[in-house]
């Protein structure tokens, strides 16, 4: 399987990163970081995405480059940006979701009032008719499972995420989709609209005010 390759800088690899594969190797079947590093050569990976969610993922070039993108997303200096789609009628169409994240005994997680070291994302909304709805999602933090969970929180699960009880479809309707951050002293945005999935083909000339996310009046991390 050839990965997609968004850009190429000399510190770093913006690759786009399919649904449905592995970060890393599932049984006999590699992983995104395997494909990657046959594909391009040695890299090191700076972050992740699960197996349901495609879209942008950044492999650092050298050992230097991936210390100091650590320091960037421990400081929450590197924005991203999610597209998600659900049915149904949201508890609230924008604003914040802010809790801690428990796991539960299934092996998923769950949102928490308590907020002792929260999981926080921002979103805002859109209806696509028939009852779909696209979400634009900013996670200021990175919990695993973080934005599945805060969809199921709001009363829509993701479209195609069964763990969290979502409507059935031909993927998972999550796709990280825009990154903003600045390298030393250049500033690096990029967005890609997510091209797998009949749902998000249809529905991006709806969302085009989304293609620059960084412009909506998101808060500073």
């Amino acid at each position: 399987m050839d990965i997609p390759i968004v850009f190429k800088h000399r510190d770093f690899v913006l690759v786009d990163k399919p649904f449905g594969l592995s970060f890393h190797r599932d049984n006999d079947e590699p992983g995104l970081a395997q494909l990657v590093n046959e594909q391009i050569g040695p890299l090191w990976p700076v972050h992740r995405l699960d197996k349901m969610t495609s879209g942008l993922v950044l492999f650092a070039t050298s050992a230097e480059a991936a210390a100091h993108f650590q320091v960037l997303f421990k400081e929450h200096k590197i924005a991203k940006f999610y597209l998600a789609l659900a049915y149904g009628k949201p508890k609230k169409k924008q604003g914040e979701v802010k809790g801690d994240m428990q796991k539960t005994r299934v092996g998923s997680w769950k949102l928490t009032f308590s907020q002792n070291n929260p999981a926080r994302t921002r979103f805002y909304s859109q209806a696509l008719g028939d009852g779909l709805r696209a979400y634009l999602l900013r996670p200021y933090s990175g919990r695993t499972h973080q934005l599945r969970v805060v969809m199921k929180s709001l009363g829509v699960p993701i479209l195609g995420d069964e763990r969290y009880k979502g409507e059935r479809a031909d993927r998972g309707y999550l796709d990280a989709f825009a990154l903003q951050f600045n390298w030393h002293k250049e500033h690096i945005e990029y967005c890609r609209y997510p091209h797998q999935g009949a749902l998000f083909i249809d529905s991006q000339k709806a969302l085009t005010d989304w293609q620059s996310p960084w412009l909506q009046p998101f808060p500073d991390a």
